[in-house]
């Protein structure tokens, strides 16, 4: 099992905010909140894998949320955050493969984990048994008995706790096992847990994006940051290729039966070829040609999805959104129309996005050209993207 492994915990009902989506599956422009969440740990280099606990009437949103990311089933969540996450570490506990050496915990409603804290907590693991992001308290505190102040509270020493807190997985699992059997306290953190089972837990630096959204004035807070830190790019693409010897061509993933192939060094797929490009091109991060050369042989016959999830994979890497994708395919033949769907289908599901966001067309040049001579097939397509500002 990798040496680090995220738990996620989304199992809650968020009943401070109004309405019937739990915050976690609320739409934070055109990504759930939790959504964003899963991804800043799945493109994390040294998290291995990525588990969430989640409500147990929440597989469908959530398998919404977790699409095309490659994680594990969802682990049914409890009644309390604390049983939720004892749950989490009895499931890696008693998989097949042997236990992780840290376990990162994590709220499922805090989207804006940089790849910087993660970095900081597992750095402390190497001299603690536990790490926790903190923040100082900077305002005077005052104790009240809900109506009027009772006494002004010395802050020296206090801070605000976020996560991810990381821990030694199995010394974790024992701290919280021990929790289970004190039916007298509840814990709210896994810190508490881990302090109360003796063992040494260290502070890093926390962040003030890495807010946790409860409130209504959570979510505005994190669409406005989002809206501060974000700029608008648009990328186009363009391809050919040339038929050949054959009984079908693959356009969009999809195998579309015809009477000669398309010829290429992999498997020659126009429409995702050019759409590859149009996503690296709103990058500013080159072309196919760059990260695929031709020349390599290990390319050769290879799925043009690997192609396209991987532009994906860097636009995620850097906090980006793919927020609407539009491919036009240029043949006389084969007919592209009857199998637009499914093109499009296939295409959402490689990038991992609502269908809404792929728009597939198909034209002819009206017997102009080398498509209108049906030498080969032509496409283009953009991608518009957003993305964090300066990346």
């Amino acid at each position: 099992m990798p040496e680090n492994i995220a738990l996620v915990v989304a199992a809650g009902r968020g009943s401070r905010m109004p309405g019937d989506t739990p915050k976690q599956y609320r739409d934070l422009y055109g990504r759930q909140v939790l959504r964003r969440t899963l991804e800043a740990f799945h493109a994390h280099p040294a998290i291995g894998n990525v588990r969430a606990v989640i409500h147990p009437d929440d597989a469908e949103p959530f398998a919404d949320a977790a699409r095309g990311l490659g994680l594990g089933s969802p682990i049914i969540g409890g009644a309390t955050r604390q049983i939720s996450v004892r749950n989490g570490l009895a499931a890696l506990a008693d998989a097949d493969a042997p236990a992780p050496a840290n376990i990162l915990i994590h709220d499922g409603a805090r989207p804006f984990v940089s790849a910087a804290l993660i970095d900081r907590v597992i750095s402390a693991l190497a001299d603690a048994d536990g790490a926790v992001p903190v923040l100082p308290v900077i305002d005077t505190v005052k104790r009240t008995d809900g109506k009027r102040i009772v006494e002004t509270v010395d802050r020296t020493g206090l801070c605000r706790v976020q996560t991810p807190q990381g821990f030694r997985f199995l010394q974790l699992l024992a701290a919280h096992e021990r929790a289970a059997s004190d039916g007298d306290r509840t814990y709210t953190d896994d810190a508490s847990i881990a302090e109360a089972a003796g063992l040494d837990v260290m502070t890093v630096q926390g962040e003030d994006a890495n807010i946790k959204i409860t409130h209504d004035e959570d979510m505005a807070r994190a669409q406005a940051w989002l809206l501060s830190t974000r700029e608008t790019r648009v990328g186009s693409g363009f391809d050919v290729h040339a038929f050949g010897p054959g009984d079908h061509v693959r356009l969009g993933g999809v195998d579309i039966p015809h009477d000669r192939a398309l010829a290429g060094h992999s498997d020659a797929d126009v429409a995702l070829h050019a759409l590859t490009d149009a996503i690296l091109g709103a990058l500013g991060d080159g072309d196919i040609g760059t990260h695929f050369p031709p020349s390599d042989l290990r390319w050769q016959g290879k799925d043009s999805m690997h192609f396209l999830s991987h532009a994906m994979e860097l636009l995620r890497a850097r906090h980006g959104t793919l927020v609407h994708a539009d491919l036009t395919i240029i043949c006389e033949a084969p007919r592209v129309g009857p199998h637009r769907d499914a093109i499009r289908m296939r295409i959402a599901e490689g990038l991992a996005v609502e269908p809404r966001r792929i728009s597939v067309k198909a034209t002819t040049t009206e017997g102009l050209g080398f498509t209108g001579r049906a030498e080969g097939i032509a496409a283009q397509a953009s991608a518009t993207i957003t993305i964090g500002a300066g990346q």
